[in-house]
């Protein structure tokens, strides 16, 4: 059992998320398949009082979540933890990304923080890192900008914040790893990959305490309430980290 406060945020408390969670059930008829890793960005802007996030709106043609606001985020790929990396995550975060997955190790951990930085530039054009003037080798053509922008991926500024996995049945599944970043780790802006034709049709800056006025999933209202938590920890790294599964028809929240 974790020691983890009773923190009060949003709605509720911590220990009513997961039921929460439940309610936002939907159909679950599907043929039952295998969660694909995906892993997801939330960056924060706290040059105000109140931080704010960034969150994009997803094209109405998306059969996935289309039209909602969510956080830039896709599949982890293999040739991702051959990307090179500025420095490595913090090692609490590292040993619970490792924790519940087949063939853990250091490269696999550090691919979903990897895959977290890729789809936030390719869906918004923030590109995560630090400038190098040593060449830089990327692994797949997805990497390329990031090798000619001479831009390393730096996963010491990421924060590990939670994990959540679709429950069975599901027409898509996905077990998916939250990271947080604070924006100023952006070392470049491109524009041209948000607008009518592009995966996100639209990205706002909304304050933590109003983001959820958006039409946002179940899993990203709550994700939201465990930022909220974390920044007022001062985004510690010893700060718990939350994994939402179903069992038995119900969402449980387990801490890693």
């Amino acid at each position: 059992m974790s020691d983890e406060p009773e923190a009060m945020v949003g709605r509720g408390t911590v220990t009513d998320r997961a039921e929460r969670l439940t309610r936002t059930i939907r159909d679950q008829s599907s043929p039952n398949l295998r969660p694909r890793d995906s892993a997801t960005l939330i960056l924060i802007d706290r040059s105000d009082a109140v931080p704010k996030v960034l969150l994009g709106r997803r094209h109405e043609r998306h059969r996935f979540l289309p039209g909602k606001f969510v956080f830039p985020g896709g599949r982890v790929e293999i040739k991702d933890r051959l990307m090179p990396t500025a420095a490595p995550l913090h090692l609490s975060d590292t040993e619970r990304l490792m924790q519940r997955v087949k063939h853990p190790s250091l490269a696999k951990a550090a691919a979903f923080a990897l895959a977290a930085i890729r789809e936030t530039y390719e869906e918004t054009g923030l590109m995560l890192g630090v400038p190098s003037t040593k060449p830089i080798a990327a692994p797949a053509e997805a990497w390329l900008p990031f090798a000619k922008a001479g831009v390393m991926p730096d996963l010491s500024v990421v924060h590990f914040i939670g994990r959540a996995i679709t429950p069975p049945n599901r027409p898509r599944r996905f077990d998916s790893r939250f990271f947080a970043a604070d924006f100023t780790s952006v070392a470049r802006q491109d524009e041209g990959f948000v607008g009518a034709e592009a995966e996100l049709v639209e990205v706002v800056w909304m304050p933590i305490t109003e983001a959820r006025k958006l039409d946002i999933p179940g899993i990203t209202a709550i994700v939201l309430e465990e930022l909220q938590d974390r920044i007022v920890t001062g985004m510690s790294h010893d700060h718990p980290v939350p994994l939402y599964r179903m069992l038995h028809k119900r969402f449980l929240r387990e801490v890693l």
